[in-house]
């Protein structure tokens, strides 16, 4: 017989999985988040939707979950995976190039935060010091598992957000032993328990870090070796589980080990065979969590109390916002766009701040009821985490955009490769010139794509070339090249020529298509185009061959025999009457 609670275990397991394979699908189709839709699935079936009708309706016990409780386990192991999968992407190296952001900058947002939240709570309501700043510590922490999966860890946005929440959760240790010992009826213990537990963390974490060194690359050999997916699926898990215990035993958060164990791993060959195959876990797991998020929003609680709400929502995010943006500014390490989404990214509360609000009441700073009320702003700004990552977006859009405006209001011209267009293609060419310390300037009609190029540091405006004169604000009279790379060749025929008649010596490369586009590109006046199909075709054959055993030299001859009926194919449909160059793009070692 199968008991009550294994039933409801299986009953549990079947609402996530529905949930996974109806609102991820349906959410994408739409292009909305799917964090909203599994945050408002956990509202639908749990203790305050339609799971309070399981009296009446006995039958709904079999779609819902009777209480958050049921499903915490396997929220937990959800933020543990996706802090593992965090750390498959980081390396020591990096982590260490970022120790400025994560004790400098993170440091100063947690501190300053929870600084300005504790003080309006003091002066605000009737909570006595203690409570009031543990609250504002609280509320200062942003939630990892939802910033990092919108904002990455690669971009600007990324990087500066992943080490305000890094330095965040190696704080929560010391926060919660603090919270603690602040108790009315703690014992005088509490400062040698954190000391112990600090230096037992210290040892935990090099002994695996030492440990994964050296048995990792043997344990993930003899999985490679079996060429058994199973096998490195169940050593991936076997590594974050014993990690995020060891750490847990003493008293560390077991995120903590978790990152550690995708960061012994990112150090191994064997990174993105585990990062591929542990992804689909990452997804579901992170969906469970967020469904326990929804199933702790009261629509009652709401409904009574939503005034009160709104306004500690929106001071809290205001408060965290300015606060975020403003030391990233000021400090000078990203463009003001980019401080300015980070600082929106980050203004909601955490899922850890629900952890330090559960220790505070423990310790009985704050009430039952001053505790619940902070549980639903918290929960309400995980929920509008996605529409902030919105407005902070198109905020920082925005304001490069006004940027590149004044800058192109004030600047002098200097002379100059002109880029137009700023897709793959071009931001190939614009790096090959930053490098070899050439200056440029790039053009693209995309402002999403324009803003994103200006945070990562390239010189890049919003231009339409399409309209008339839109070269001219950026200098093309005093440039020393144009380059054409967009996607679009009728475009690049009719710039091509109008260029040509105003800058009869103004050297202009295009990317071409194929012969025949290179061919119309050569008479409306390029002076080189590139057949981008060519090369790549090219290179192509050029491997095959190499590996079915055909020596070099003839494969080299062969190629130069294509490249040059190439050439004569466009001579010929150019009419032209030279020999147009077709650049060979070089592969390393030729």
């Amino acid at each position: 017989m199968v008991s009550e609670q294994e039933t409801s275990l299986i009953g549990d397991a079947l609402v996530v999985l529905g949930a996974a394979g109806v609102i991820i699908p349906a959410f994408a189709r739409f292009k909305i988040s799917p964090v909203i839709g599994f945050i408002l699935v956990g509202l639908l079936v749990g203790p305050s939707g339609l799971g309070s009708l399981t009296g009446d309706y006995p039958w709904l016990k079999h779609v819902t979950i009777g209480s958050a409780e049921e499903i915490a386990l396997f929220a937990e192991l959800g933020i543990v995976l996706l802090l593992f999968s965090i750390g498959l992407e980081l390396s020591f190296r990096r982590l260490w190039q970022l120790r400025k952001l994560v004790f400098g900058i993170g440091a100063a947002e947690l501190g300053l935060c929870g600084l300005i939240l504790g003080t309006a709570l003091l002066i605000a309501g009737n909570l006595p010091p203690t409570a009031a700043y543990g609250l504002g510590i609280a509320l200062a922490l942003s939630s990892t598992a939802l910033v990092l999966p919108i904002a990455g860890t690669r971009s600007a946005v990324g990087k500066a957000a992943f080490s305000m929440l890094l330095f965040e959760d190696l704080a929560l240790v010391p926060i919660i032993f603090v919270l603690a010992a602040l108790s009315p009826a703690t014992s005088g213990d509490s400062a040698e328990l954190l000391l112990t537990t600090l230096w037992q963390g210290a040892l935990v974490v090099a002994g695996l870090a030492v440990g994964g060194w050296f048995l990792l690359p043997k344990i993930f050999a003899q999985a490679a070796r079996a060429k058994d997916p199973e096998l490195f699926l169940a050593a991936s898990l076997l590594v974050v589980i014993v990690a995020a215990l060891a750490t847990a035993a003493v008293g560390l958060s077991p995120i903590v080990g978790a990152l550690l164990a995708g960061l012994m791993i990112a150090e191994t060959e064997y990174h993105n065979e585990v990062e591929a195959i542990t992804a689909p876990f990452k997804g579901l797991a992170l969906g469970v969590f967020l469904i326990s998020v929804g199933m702790g929003l009261n629509l009652k609680s709401i409904a009574a109390l939503w005034p009160q709400l709104i306004a500690a929502v929106v001071g809290v995010v205001l408060v965290k916002a300015i606060v975020t943006a403003a030391l990233l500014r000021f400090s000078g390490v990203v463009r003001r766009g980019t401080a300015a989404e980070v600082g929106l990214l980050m203004s909601s509360p955490s899922e850890t701040t629900l952890i330090v609000l559960a220790t505070a009441l423990q310790a009985q700073l704050i009430s039952r009821d001053t505790a619940e009320f902070w549980q639903l702003v918290t929960a309400i700004g995980l929920t509008i985490t996605p529409l902030l990552a919105r407005i902070g977006h198109d905020v920082a859009r925005r304001i490069e955009m006004r940027n590149a405006d004044a800058e192109a209001e004030t600047d002098a011209i200097p002379s100059r490769t002109v880029i137009v267009g700023f897709g793959r293609v071009g931001r190939i060419v614009a790096e090959l010139l930053r490098e070899h310390g050439r200056p440029y300037i790039a053009v693209d009609a995309d402002i999403d794509t324009v803003a994103s190029a200006r945070r990562d540091g390239f010189a890049v405006r919003f231009a339409d070339v399409a309209r008339p004169g839109s070269l001219d604000k950026i200098g093309i009279e005093t440039a020393e090249a144009v380059v054409l790379t967009m996607d679009d060749p009728v475009q690049q025929l009719r710039m091509t020529r109008q260029l040509r008649a105003k800058h009869p010596d103004l050297p202009i490369i295009s990317r071409a298509r194929g012969a025949d586009h290179a061919a119309a590109l050569y008479q409306a006046g390029a002076s080189d185009a590139v057949p981008e199909t060519l090369e790549s075709s090219l290179q192509l054959a050029e491997a095959v061959l190499i590996d079915l055993g055909v020596a070099m030299g003839p494969v080299i001859a062969s190629i130069h025999d294509v490249r040059a009926k190439m050439r004569h194919d466009i001579m010929t449909k150019g009419q032209l009457d030279h020999e147009p160059r077709i650049p060979r793009l070089r592969t390393p070692g030729s």
